[in-house]
């Protein structure tokens, strides 16, 4: 039985998705303790629930402590079965986080499965349906296994409501990758979304991202969605590159000008234009279990999340494996795993 212990690293919910992905992949149980240490509200909260149920749905697994607010589970998987399932957070808990848990488990299944979650598509606590859709699964694809995701409808924070249809044709093993070199950007583009509010929002943002990143009207595009789906508003801004295309998000909130949305949204932009690094922060964290997965790999990326660190951290009690982290220069690191 491994033990982990929720509080390390970040202390938030990456710890639980992980080891949950991992026990499936593996067949190896766990008892966590801590979970989610370091957040306001600790235990386990609707997102996380679902997604511990979500798990034990898909590999039959034995699990004890599976209550809101709970801060221990003991895990106990069987074994991994294909199929339809149908998960609903019932709030804007991240549709994407639990896809997230059991994705690894499915991609390496017994045949191919379908995977429906309601809930919120587009959290700025986590990865939106946008950056799986245009990051994540074209890189995950090179892998290997064919995923595909279609945002049935959006669900925005904190209202949620939105859905994911996620289709899965999984693989015997997963590839190697290697991401060293990014390459010139060749394909740019800012889209701004907004539900239940002013097109104007959305006009300004993108005006603003014009300026920053010094952008004509054809690299800009905005989407007005109905009422019934907001309020809501996202500002995603893609770099496409020879290996994969980076997605920076930004998110309305109340009391935070639309320029500044998109200023910060800008600046982080710029700043992975500069690094030259092919794989951006977020996308480093989401790519250490397909790594493990296929027992090797290498990328490039920028600053070390905890994230980052922290999933490291739990693969590593789960697989006999070890990752390599060197610093390849001032702000890039270079993560390897080698067979």
């Amino acid at each position: 039985m491994i033990k982990i212990d929720g509080s390390m690293g970040e202390g938030g919910g990456q710890v639980l998705r992980t080891s949950l992905a991992l026990s499936m992949v593996t067949g190896q149980p766990f008892v966590m303790s801590s979970i989610r240490a370091g957040r306001k509200k600790p235990g386990l909260l609707r997102q996380h629930l679902t997604a511990v149920k979500a798990a034990a749905e898909v590999s039959c697994a034995h699990v004890s402590g599976v209550s809101l607010g709970s801060d221990a589970i003991e895990f106990t998987p069987g074994p991994v079965n294909a199929g339809s399932y149908h998960f609903s957070i019932g709030s804007a808990g991240s549709t994407t986080l639990v896809l997230q848990t059991v994705l690894p488990a499915l991609i390496r299944a017994n045949g191919p499965s379908e995977v429906v979650i309601e809930g919120g598509t587009h959290n700025p606590f986590a990865p939106t349906a946008h950056f799986l859709t245009t990051c994540f699964l074209p890189v995950l694809a090179k892998m290997g296994p064919k995923v595909d995701v279609e945002l049935v409808r959006h669900g925005f924070f904190p209202a949620g409501g939105g859905q994911i249809r996620v289709t899965i044709e999984p693989v015997e093993r997963l590839e190697p990758i290697s991401l060293i070199e990014r390459g010139e950007i060749t394909d740019r583009r800012a889209i701004a979304i907004v539900a239940g509010l002013p097109g104007a929002i959305a006009d300004r943002e993108l005006e603003t991202v014009a300026k920053k990143l010094k952008w004509t009207q054809e690299d800009l595009r905005h989407e007005l969605l109905g009422d019934g789906l907001g309020p809501g508003n996202v500002l995603s801004i893609e770099l496409g590159s020879e290996q994969l295309t980076e997605v920076i998000t930004g998110f309305g909130e109340k009391g935070v000008s639309s320029e500044q949305v998109a200023r910060r949204a800008a600046k982080r932009a710029n700043e992975y234009i500069s690094s030259g690094v092919p794989v951006g922060m977020h996308l480093a964290d989401q790519l250490l279990i397909p790594l493990a997965l296929a027992g090797e790999g290498t990328f490039l990326t920028g600053q070390l999340t905890r994230h980052t660190k922290t999933n490291i951290s739990v693969i590593e009690k789960f697989m006999s494996c070890a990752f390599d982290v060197q610093d390849a220069a001032p702000g890039r690191h270079l993560i390897s795993l080698r067979a």
